[in-house]
């Protein structure tokens, strides 16, 4: 049950949204997923083929559409994406009322562009499209993945009109990098003079990572000489670096630049903390 002193509805008067990076079919329907809806105040849900790959071959829960399949000579790629277009389809289907009390701020679902195309921009294109158009929901994200291949990619999808999901950033420069193409591609858009108001993009921090590779070296630093000094740093760069980019997020999204999208209807491209831990 809801109440004042639930931590996840408490983060709401900060302005946070918390996400679910987790989808599985059971899910989806049961009475707890209505309670964090309702109860934990539930603003989006992300997933990813490591999240499909669980629930698909960890459960029965796909077992009578994968019987409906398993006949049509699809491939193995068409059959997860038949499977997992269900899912999401599913998910935005139940953050759809979110999304439209919200204006499009939240309620938002993250479909992933396969991996196997992190440095093919034409792959990631024409996959981002072929997915919007197939799951067909306004509050769809798909998430593509920061590389340099991926960075035309997110220009041109934002250009577009798709709502995208950037991941696999880990730096300050990373940052800078997909803020740019964020920018560019609604000033594309603007241009073109399509609507802005609806356009939503989130850039998702790796957060923990970071923090592996650092304590990692300061381990190996110390090993070999101990010094506390070094061994205050451990456990501390995933919050620093991520204090560090949220300090860039400010700059950039309080610039000049930024205010003219803004009086085009434009919002701001928002912070998301992936890969978290505690």
């Amino acid at each position: 049950m809801a109440n004042a002193e639930n931590p996840l509805r408490q983060l709401e008067h900060f302005g946070q949204s918390v996400w679910l990076d987790y989808i599985r079919r059971h899910l989806l329907s049961s009475t707890e997923y209505r309670r964090m809806l309702t109860g934990d105040g539930l603003k989006g849900m992300t997933s990813n083929p490591t999240i499909f790959e669980k629930a698909i071959g960890g459960s029965t829960d796909y077992d009578d559409q994968l019987k409906e399949l398993a006949p049509s000579n699809k491939s193995i790629d068409e059959i997860y994406e038949a499977l997992s277009f269900t899912d999401i389809r599913m998910a935005c289907d139940a953050l759809r009322p979110l999304y439209d009390q919200t204006g499009g701020l939240d309620g938002f679902v993250s479909y992933e562009v396969s991996p196997l195309l992190s440095n093919d921009t034409q792959g990631t294109l024409a996959a981002a499209r072929r997915y919007w158009e197939a799951i067909a929901r306004p509050n769809l994200m798909i998430k593509v993945p920061a590389t340099p291949a991926g960075l035309p990619a997110i220009e041109q999808l934002l250009a577009d009109g798709l709502n995208i999901n950037i991941t696999l950033m880990f730096s300050i420069k990373h940052y800078q990098a997909v803020a740019e193409a964020y920018l560019r591609g609604l000033e594309r858009r603007a241009k073109d003079g399509q609507p802005l108001d609806r356009s939503a993009s989130v850039a998702s921090v790796f957060v923990s990572r970071v923090e592996t590779l650092v304590d990692k070296r300061l381990d190996e630093k110390l090993k070999a000489r101990p010094d506390e000094a070094v061994a205050a740093l451990r456990g501390s760069s995933a919050v620093a670096n991520s204090k560090l980019i949220y300090e860039k997020f400010k700059s950039i999204f309080s610039s000049d630049r930024v205010k003219a999208l803004e009086h085009e209807g434009t919002r701001e491209q928002r912070p998301l903390w992936a890969s978290a831990g505690t």
